[in-house]
């Protein structure tokens, strides 16, 4: 294998929010990385390889130094020893600070995903660390990129339609929005940083602000005036039939996050990889 193949990087999840901003960087550095996804693709700037990580025994290996991962990591962890070729050095998979927030979360099946989540992030680092491969994992909180998250996009488009939004007991639980460009960014930068070997970063956004602002902000955004309206969280409980047809994809558990500090240190990724996200204050366009 020439020597320039080997030293190039494999994007899991290369067509995912992330990871297309992940091969935009990584060419622009001069790099031509591999870029896996389930169907072909044809894209300047990588060499695209199919590969489903729920097909284990079919999936390519490449001959790569460094393999970064925005797919789901329960799915990475159990297909990661199929990917450890002789020439990996560094693995970067992403995670979420939901592991720490949803944890006791009163919905069973979001404290089933979030253990299973937890389970999968050990089984990632003691699969590298059996050979002899750094690892980082990263946790964003909540990721977006507008018109194309499937977080904060949403509640523009419910913002654009009715003209207000509610919150539940006036939405003063912390958040820290972060545009997955800042992510990608930030997941070369840990790549290529001996202090990040064998660690775990939460990677909130710029600002902390209330989840109140953070709607706010994205009225602001649309050149709309805010109009957000307070919640009590047992009218909330008492008419979650009819907002779940308003939300959809909702459960009455995500309502009351509204109210929970969300907020997380971002000092161990400043001072390890220079971690240096953009301040909350997106742009969404108003559709029809």
């Amino acid at each position: 294998m020439a020597a320039d193949a080997v030293s190039t990087s494999l994007v899991i999840g290369a067509t995912g929010l992330v990871g297309s901003y992940l091969l935009h960087h990584l060419a622009r550095s001069g790099q031509k990385p591999y870029a896996m996804s389930r169907s072909p693709h044809s894209e300047d700037g990588a060499k695209w390889i199919v590969g489903d990580l729920n097909n284990i025994e079919a999936l390519p290996a490449p001959n790569v130094r460094t393999l970064y991962c925005t797919a789901d990591a329960k799915l990475l962890a159990p297909a990661l020893q199929r990917l450890l070729t002789p020439s990996l050095k560094r693995v970067v998979a992403f995670s979420s600070t939901s592991i720490m927030t949803k944890m006791d979360s009163e919905i069973a099946g979001e404290r089933e995903a979030m253990k299973r989540l937890a389970e999968a992030e050990e089984m990632i680092g003691q699969t590298c660390e059996a050979h002899s491969v750094a690892w980082t994992i990263l946790r964003p909180t909540i990721i977006y990129a507008e018109g194309r998250d499937q977080n904060l996009t949403p509640l523009s488009r419910l913002i654009g339609r009715f003209g207000f939004m509610p919150v539940v007991g006036g939405g003063k639980g912390l958040r820290q929005p972060v545009h997955a460009e800042d992510l990608a960014l930030g997941a070369i930068a840990a790549a290529t940083s001996p202090a990040t070997a064998n660690k775990i970063y939460a990677l909130p956004g710029g600002d902390t602000l209330s989840y109140r602002e953070m709607i706010g902000r994205i009225f602001d955004g649309m050149k709309m005036p805010r109009r957000i309206v307070p919640i009590p969280e047992l009218l909330w409980r008492a008419v979650f039939v009819w907002a779940g047809r308003m939300f959809p994809g909702a459960n009455v558990a995500m309502g009351i996050r509204m109210m929970q500090d969300m907020a997380f240190d971002a000092r161990p990724a400043v001072a390890d990889f220079g971690w240096q996200p953009r301040g909350f204050h997106p742009v969404f366009i108003q559709t029809d």
